[in-house]
């Protein structure tokens, strides 16, 4: 069912990445309303599906004192849906994801947990959850219809309570919370590289082989 991670953000760079968070405490997802009236659900479901997650497996969740990393927002799997969410008192961080299938008794240990411990993985029902852990990983799995949402820790940064609150309060997102947490388009400007496809730089020539510009007096 868990494939590999196709768009997920490394967990150990959210502490690093500027200006993404909005103020601590118990909050939202979306941490703030929108400005504006957000675009209509047709849009919304468009520009998840252009990101190249199934709208109906994006998931938003909510924790004291967490605020959803916007920029770790991606597919997981085939079109499943990650996010993380970072605490600026304490830098722990919960790992949501989504993706298609089942969790059982017979399936669970043998299903990664987070983004894969390589480790034996531990399965404990917990009413209609399951609690799992793995190589000091923990993990909340909630299944659902037809897929299944995870919301995943290291054990010794985020309690067991905890991370039981933030799975049971995984939901699909409200249109403005949806707004928020995707990307703007782009309104017929051109989409930004990607990844992996470096970003044009302004030393290069457009004719010969390429080489920066290094004329006398080019650095002043």
């Amino acid at each position: 069912m868990f494939r590999t991670t196709r768009a997920l953000l490394p967990l150990a760079l959210l502490p690093l990445l500027p200006l993404l968070l909005t103020a601590c405490g118990t909050e939202k997802v979306a941490g703030r309303e929108p400005l504006a009236p957000p675009p209509d659900r047709a849009e919304l479901q468009a520009r998840a599906e252009a990101m190249g997650f199934a709208p109906g497996l994006v998931y938003v969740t909510e924790a004291p004192g967490f605020t959803l990393a916007r920029q770790s927002v991606g597919v997981y799997g085939g079109d499943g849906f990650s996010a993380a969410y970072w605490s600026r008192r304490n830098s722990a961080q919960l790992l949501l994801l989504v993706d298609r299938g089942v969790m059982t008794a017979e399936s669970c240990p043998e299903q990664p947990l987070g983004q894969g411990t390589g480790g034996t993985v531990t399965c404990q029902r917990d009413g209609d959850v399951w609690y799992r852990t793995s190589a000091g990983q923990h993990e909340y799995a909630v299944p659902e219809k037809d897929h299944v949402v995870r919301v995943s820790a290291v054990a010794t940064a985020v309690d067991r309570a905890v991370l039981r609150s933030a799975a049971l309060a995984a939901h699909r997102p409200t249109d403005a919370e949806l707004a928020y947490l995707l990307p703007p388009p782009h309104h017929g400007k051109p989409s930004p590289p990607p990844h992996g496809i470096p970003i044009e730089r302004g030393d290069l020539p457009p004719v010969g082989d390429g080489a920066p510009r290094n004329e006398v007096g080019a650095s002043g």
